[in-house]
């Protein structure tokens, strides 16, 4: 089957692009949008709309396959690509990869996915959201030409057993961090609450206070919301590096300070996320490490997930044979290609690493479907519900077409 024409639509993702480096500098607030300057190369303000690009491959047959350029809420931060402005890429787009797309074969995903993945235009590598989008259209084109779920394509390329059974999933709560919570308990997510721990002030304290505050109060919840007795969340918090500025990154009292936290969580399992951000990889190996170091001498089952400077495939393959955390945040736009997370998924499974299939608040419905695929035929240890920041649209789009996708399997014969 023949991709026999492709069009390219500038939209709106479902959050806004943050300058991160701003808000952790103390950017205050005024209702939803950050007052001063915006700090980050691209940023016109520090809160500013989230865009994306549709690609659609029109086959021989008149189906359209889809997929969304998208990149993330931190755009510019970690080491990551600059801000994907749909106006800027449009034409781009036109010029340099709809003769590459027009004409080309839809049946093999992978060599397709790795073909504009690798491509380079006047020698640079394209924008990771670009080489996000066209990979999911292209692994969605694969799908309708062979008349099988995007799932099953994967599978079948890559050799992995079909298994129609859920992945745990993740809820974020954004900046309402209480409201999005009891929303959370109330549908049962396996893994809450993100919260969105950004900066010292406000949200960590200057002694990690309020975070110890956070978590009693997450676990007092949970109890008096649950709607069944054995329902246990993990609690998964992302920090955003503040615990390390309130400690001068001293890797022994960072990790004092996260062990003492297994109090506060109770009988609930506990994951920091980004405890610091030390500026650069190699660094931020290191620095995690030594923490990682100092929580097993302590005994802490507190577990760290990496997230800053860990965001290609290869990043991803130097976190893991580090060690030097418990985890790993495959943040899917950041990897480019979608090829590259089945990949990474897979590493971390191998070589003992757990595996969060993560992404963005910044992405679209389009983009979180495929992902859903993509999860269930790697089989990462948990997936974020997204897009969005109010959780409940994320988590029907994640949430049902997961269950969708599992019961058309087990009608095929699939087992669990």
């Amino acid at each position: 089957m023949k991709i026999a024409n492709a069009y390219f639509v500038p939209g709106f993702s479902s959050f806004y692009f943050d300058d991160q480096k701003a808000i952790k500098n103390g950017a205050g607030q005024d209702g939803f949008v950050y007052v001063g300057d915006a700090v980050t190369p691209g940023f016109r303000a520090i809160r500013q709309a989230g865009e994306c690009v549709s690609v659609l491959l029109e086959l021989e047959d008149g189906s359209v396959a889809v997929g969304d350029c998208a990149a993330v809420q931190y755009s510019g931060a970690g080491g990551r690509d600059p801000l994907f402005l749909a106006d800027s890429f449009v034409p781009f787009l036109e010029q340099h990869l709809k003769p590459l797309l027009v004409g080309r074969d839809a049946d093999g995903f992978l060599v397709n996915a790795r073909f504009f993945d690798g491509l380079e235009v006047e020698g640079r590598p394209l924008h990771t959201a670009i080489r996000y989008g066209v990979t999911q259209a292209l692994l969605d084109a694969a799908a309708l030409a062979g008349r099988r779920s995007k799932a099953e394509t994967v599978c079948l390329e890559y050799n992995l057993p079909v298994i129609p059974r859920p992945i745990p999933l993740f809820g974020q709560s954004g900046d309402d961090r209480y409201a999005n919570v009891d929303k959370m308990i109330l549908k049962g997510v396996d893994v809450l609450p993100h919260g969105l721990i950004n900066n010292v002030p406000d949200k960590l304290g200057y002694k990690g206070e309020k975070l110890v505050d956070y978590i009693r109060w997450l676990v007092k919840r949970v109890g008096t919301l649950r709607q069944a007795s054995n329902f246990k969340p993990a609690l998964h918090i992302d920090v955003y590096g503040t615990i390390g500025l309130i400690f001068d990154q001293d890797p022994r009292k960072v990790a004092d300070y996260i062990a003492g936290l297994e109090e506060a969580a109770g009988p609930l399992a506990l994951y920091i996320e980004g405890p610091v951000d030390v500026g650069g990889k190699d660094a931020q190996i290191e620095a995690l490490g030594k923490i990682t170091a100092e929580l097993r001498r302590l005994g802490s089952p507190v577990k760290l997930v990496a997230d800053e400077w860990c965001n290609t495939y290869q990043d991803i393959v130097e976190f893991t044979d580090a060690q030097c955390c418990h985890m790993v945040q495959i943040k899917t736009p950041d990897l480019g290609g979608i090829q590259n997370i089945v990949d990474a998924v897979l590493y971390c499974n191998r070589n003992g690493m757990e595996a969060y299939q993560g992404g963005t608040c910044n992405e679209t419905d389009v983009s979180a479907r495929c992902c859903v695929h993509l999860a269930m035929a790697a089989r990462p240890m948990r997936m974020l519900v997204k897009p969005g920041m109010g959780f409940d649209e994320g988590m029907d789009i994640v949430f049902n077409e997961m269950h969708r996708t599992i019961t058309l399997l087990k009608a095929k014969g699939y087992k669990p």
